[in-house]
């Protein structure tokens, strides 16, 4: 890893890191700290998790408009060497003109990557129809014209959807339109990622949820690529959530002991900061 690194060649690498069969981890940080901590710790690339950068600002998934979302994956850009891709939700826009407009914005930010979904946003009616949906990935792959990896997602499966068909259709369709990688989130049943990695001919991202198949499993399956959502950060919440119980229920200190590998790991983390 070099600092200063060209954006293109960032891009070029993080591509490179799509193996079917040999994935790449990327976890997902939520602030600038977190993404210089993940990055000493060795991950070749991160990406930003809605949720997480949400939950910093006290809002739920969902919340955040572009503005925010693009200053804050800029500045985790910044902040280390490694490739960062963004979860860009569903581009901020239903139309595919506003959701080019996003990507635009993305590759000036200097990411890597990013991600649209096919979520509308709306509870009622929450997956796009298949064509716009396949439209706005077009326009999407039309604005980055490679200059960054996109990720075309298939939100069925999260979103109440659990139909395998559909996902593999629109999966090879956002595929045809031009996406870089496709992902389908909480599919995740092995047998049925195996499917979905043999119906297409783009690398796959995993979502590694609570009880997804290990690394080495997902590697079998032919994944290219694992993320984590917010996993990490609640995590991190709830660590702080179980420090303060115990302060607040019992009065006592115990959580002090797990506050050393934290410090220990942020001196080295932000040690050239």
């Amino acid at each position: 890893m070099t600092a200063g690194e060209p954006a293109a060649d960032k891009v070029e690498r993080f591509r490179s890191l799509h193996v079917p069969g040999t994935p790449l981890v990327m976890p997902n940080p939520w602030d600038q700290g977190s993404a210089k901590l993940l990055a000493s710790i060795g991950f070749q690339a991160l990406a930003t998790t809605s949720g997480g950068f949400a939950n910093t600002l006290g809002r739920l998934d969902g919340s955040v408009t572009r503005d925010e979302a693009i200053d804050h994956a800029a500045a985790l850009v910044a902040a280390v060497d490694v490739p960062v891709s963004a979860d860009l939700e569903n581009g901020f826009a239903d139309a595919p003109a506003d959701v080019a407009e996003t990507i635009g914005l993305a590759v000036d930010a200097g990411l890597a990557g990013c991600s649209i979904e096919d979520y509308t946003g709306r509870r009622d009616d929450p997956i796009y129809e298949f064509g716009l949906a396949v439209d706005r990935v077009r326009a999407a792959a039309d604005a980055a014209g490679g200059r960054l990896v996109l990720t075309a997602r298939a939100e069925n499966f999260i979103h109440g959807r659990p139909d395998m068909a559909d996902t593999i259709a629109r999966l090879q369709a956002f595929q045809e339109a031009g996406a870089d990688v496709l992902f389908a989130p909480r599919v995740v049943a092995v047998d049925d990622v195996r499917t979905l990695v043999g119906e297409v001919d783009r690398p796959v991202n995993v979502l590694a949820l609570p009880g997804a198949p290990t690394v080495p499993e997902l590697a079998e399956a032919g994944v290219a690529r694992i993320s984590i959502g917010s996993g990490f950060a609640l995590v991190a919440y709830g660590a702080v959530v179980t420090a303060a119980r115990e302060l607040l229920d019992h009065g006592t200190l115990g959580w002090w002991a797990q506050a050393g590998p934290g410090r220990d790991a942020t001196r080295v983390a932000f040690s050239s900061s």
